[in-house]
């Protein structure tokens, strides 16, 4: 197996790593009760509200 002739520089090597780990934003939905942002398949935080019905009373 073939080695490498110099040593790479922990710059080249950190900016390779940095490569795959880019940070993404969720993806947000609203709510159709109160209109505030929401991570989609989860109950609003704010009313209680999911799937056209009241789970948690606020």
């Amino acid at each position: 197996m073939p080695n490498p002739k110099r040593k790479h520089t922990p710059h080249r090597r950190d900016c390779r790593r940095a490569a795959n780990s880019k940070l993404t934003i969720p993806n947000l939905g609203y709510c159709p009760n109160c209109n505030i942002a929401k991570l989609p398949h989860r109950m609003c935080l704010n009313c209680g509200f999911y799937n056209g019905k009241i789970v948690l009373k606020s």
